[in-house]
């Protein structure tokens, strides 16, 4: 296996690590060690579990601050928006995290649903790893840059609200209906599927949404309903 340029990761995020192993840990997922045994050194997943207790307190204290006139409730979902899988794994993707990972061969070949938790994962132990080496500030300064910039795109198109929840209230308000979801397609294979869900007032539907779940794609329809009916 060719050898990783981690230097060169460095320089990508500008941060110089004083310890280099810590580095390539929060880089190695546990299939890698599974598959070459002999190799020091441990895979991210406690710099994971740190790294995600430091984003949760950056994301936090930003909200807090960028917010005043927000509850509690929506501070909370838009930081469930901002530290999310999805959002996490976008931003691994700027950095070029994929082209950095320690993975097994079988990981490697899977690009689907689950190599976007694998690179939030990483990126929660890059965080972690910088935290430990670098200190908070840095790790801080890292997260300012490249996730909070996010936040903007994520309020202005409400992609932190339960959208399924509020379609469904307003539709119970409105015409007195629950709206029902039903799966109108699935492509691609059984890692990388791809759903696309239709939302129904009764029987006639109201829009579509597609998505990595069903989950995702109901809350996309839910979302195009609210546009739809100009219930937003």
């Amino acid at each position: 296996m060719k050898e990783k340029d981690f230097a060169e990761f460095e320089r990508l995020i500008g941060a110089e690590f004083k310890d280099k192993d810590l580095l390539k840990q929060a880089l190695t997922h546990r299939s890698f060690l599974n598959e070459n045994k002999n190799l020091n050194g441990g895979h991210n997943e406690r710099l994971e579990f740190l790294g995600d207790a430091v984003l949760e307190l950056v994301i936090t204290d930003y909200l807090y601050n960028k917010y005043p006139d927000k509850n509690e409730g929506d501070l909370t979902s838009i930081r469930s928006a901002l530290v999310n899988a999805q959002t996490c794994a976008e931003v691994a993707r700027k950095i070029e995290v994929n082209d950095y990972l320690l993975l097994s061969r079988g990981e490697t070949k899977d690009v689907g649903r689950a190599r976007q938790y694998i690179l939030a994962n990483a990126l929660e132990a890059i965080i972690g790893a910088v935290y430990i080496d670098l200190g908070y500030e840095k790790a801080k300064n890292f997260i300012l840059k490249y996730i909070t910039p996010m936040t903007e795109q994520i309020v202005k198109d409400e992609l932190w609200v339960d959208a399924k929840s509020k379609f469904q209230e307003k539709a119970q308000d409105v015409v007195g209906i629950t709206p029902s979801y039903k799966t109108m397609k699935e492509i691609g294979p059984d890692h990388d599927k791809k759903f696309t869900v239709g939302v129904f007032i009764g029987n006639d539907m109201i829009a579509e949404g597609s998505g990595d779940s069903k989950q995702d794609a109901e809350q996309s329809a839910a979302r195009e309903a609210l546009k739809e009916k100009g219930w937003g």
